[in-house]
């Protein structure tokens, strides 16, 4: 029987692939491969340059316990420093030589009686692994909408997450079609340069205020000479995000004075009536991502900005023409319409036992045992699976727990020639459990949105606080597993 190459590959160089190798290397191992389609690290925060890009979490919250962000100088972090930050992690850990840049994986396929993956890469070259771990991210696949003539534009057109490095708006009329989370970062930054901006909005969204700010030297100088005040600040935001988890129960008591924040929000920065009830959601709060911005609501009143809600009918060569005829004419378009995110899985392929296709298998809905395991794919680990993105705290403290299992998966897997399979019982389960749980949530509102599928799953979110999570995945429950029987 052939001997793999390796014993863990992980696809993707974010903050997650990045981790995960980081607590590999911790705990001594050294035959691993993290496998990056680009040619430099960094996910989400390599891509995702656009003016104003910046987490919408607390930095001092959105770090790892175990490589605390001391330096980070603002309370929400921006673009630079959170590449800088995942880049340093690569750097501080020994990962540097662990990272195969501009090689893309394409397929997995297991390997019945070897009991390994082999893993074929676009350059035709395959590599084979007992263990393969998936950091593939939620929200790295631009989609843009298929409106009718958008290739017969004239102007220049850009999703988002591609924004041009040389781009000069200074003078030209500038449209961005969406509204969303990218979007109230760099609407008030383009509005700024642009001799006028339209902003197409399909729907409104509930935006809660941000409150960012510097850190002063003081401040940094403390943290920098006694982490433990660091530390502190980090476990008492975790704290406090975490008891506004009842803010996603719809219907509570919680929910019910957020949306009053928000609405307070909006009444004090936008008082001009007609702008105000285009700009008042009609959904709960919660239903779709819930914002957080100080200055996209001051953009909008700029006499240079003009919100559209008419639906979009066609693109034309001299811009955009709305459902009830205007045209609206424009240099460039913005592409604000966020990411593919109901497969999980994008362009890569993985088959499983006796050939099983994982895309056939998440037909109706992506799933997995804890968001990272899932059956008929022994081996097999998923880093911000289904289930697991959040709407209340940090994704960094999932991806932690999910670190610790997937490491303890491994050492019992790397013990001996197992190969393990989570049972479908203990899926089917997990899954009826979560789904029932998920039913009272704001996600499972009336309204359409990114965390749910056409059939109105909740896909994508967990259905609890944080550290119902960490509770859950703090120890490997191998008897959720069986050895497959292949394995010779």
């Amino acid at each position: 029987m052939p001997t793999p190459d390796h014993d863990i590959i992980i696809l993707g160089a974010g903050l997650g692939g990045i981790g995960m190798g980081c607590i590999l290397r911790d705990q001594g191992r050294h035959n691993f491969r993290i496998i990056e389609k680009a040619d430099s690290a960094g996910g989400t925060w390599r891509e995702n340059v656009y003016p104003g890009a910046a987490c919408d979490t607390e930095s001092h919250l959105y770090c790892y316990s175990f490589a605390l962000h001391l330096d980070v100088s603002r309370v929400y972090a921006q673009q630079p420093e959170l590449l800088g930050y995942a880049r340093r992690l690569i750097d501080e850990n020994g990962l540097a030589p662990h990272i195969d840049y501009n090689q893309e994986i394409v397929a997995a396929i297991w390997d019945d009686a070897g009991g390994f993956w082999s893993i074929a890469l676009k350059s035709g070259r395959r590599i084979t692994t007992r263990i393969f771990v998936a950091a593939w991210g939620q929200l790295n696949r631009p989609s843009i909408p298929p409106v009718a003539g958008r290739e017969d534009f004239a102007g220049v057109q850009f999703h988002s997450a591609c924004w041009p490095s040389q781009l000069d708006l200074t003078g030209k009329r500038v449209a961005s079609v969406g509204n969303a989370a990218s979007a109230v970062q760099y609407i008030p930054e383009v509005a700024r340069e642009a001799s006028h901006l339209t902003v197409f909005q399909r729907s409104p969204n509930w935006v809660l205020p941000r409150g960012d700010r510097r850190y002063s030297d003081e401040e940094l100088a403390l943290y920098a000479r006694d982490p433990d005040h660091f530390r502190q600040s980090k476990a008492d935001l975790f704290a406090w995000r975490e008891t506004t988890f009842a803010r996603m129960r719809e219907g509570s008591a919680e929910a019910a004075e957020l949306e009053q924040q928000a609405r307070l929000h909006l009444d004090s920065q936008v008082p001009d009536a007609a702008l105000h009830a285009k700009l008042l959601p009609d959904f709960p709060l919660g239903c779709k991502r819930v914002l957080r911005s100080d200055d996209y609501f001051p953009a909008l009143m700029r006499d240079n900005v003009n919100l559209v809600t008419d639906g979009i009918a066609r693109i034309v060569p001299q811009g955009i023409i709305t459902t009830d005829g205007t045209l609206h004419a424009v240099d460039v378009i913005i592409w604000g319409t966020g990411f593919e995110t109901q497969t999980f899985q994008g362009p890569v392929d993985v088959y499983g036992v006796d050939g099983r296709d994982l895309r056939v298998t998440w037909q109706d809905g992506a799933h997995a045992y804890k968001g990272m395991t899932v059956p008929g794919f022994p081996n097999f680990f998923l880093i911000y699976g289904p289930n697991t993105n959040l709407g209340h705290n940090s994704i960094l403290s999932m991806f932690e727990a999910q670190f610790g299992y997937i490491a303890q998966a491994a050492a019992d897997i790397l013990s001996g020639p197992n190969a393990l399979e989570v049972t479908q019982s203990a899926m089917d389960s997990y899954d009826a459990a979560l789904q029932a749980d998920l039913m009272g949530s704001a996600w499972a509102g009336n309204c359409t949105s990114w965390y749910k599928n056409a059939n109105g799953r909740v896909i994508n979110n967990w259905s609890g606080p944080v550290q119902a999570y960490v509770d859950q995945t703090a120890t490997f429950d191998r008897d959720a597993y069986r050895v497959h029987d292949r394995v010779g």
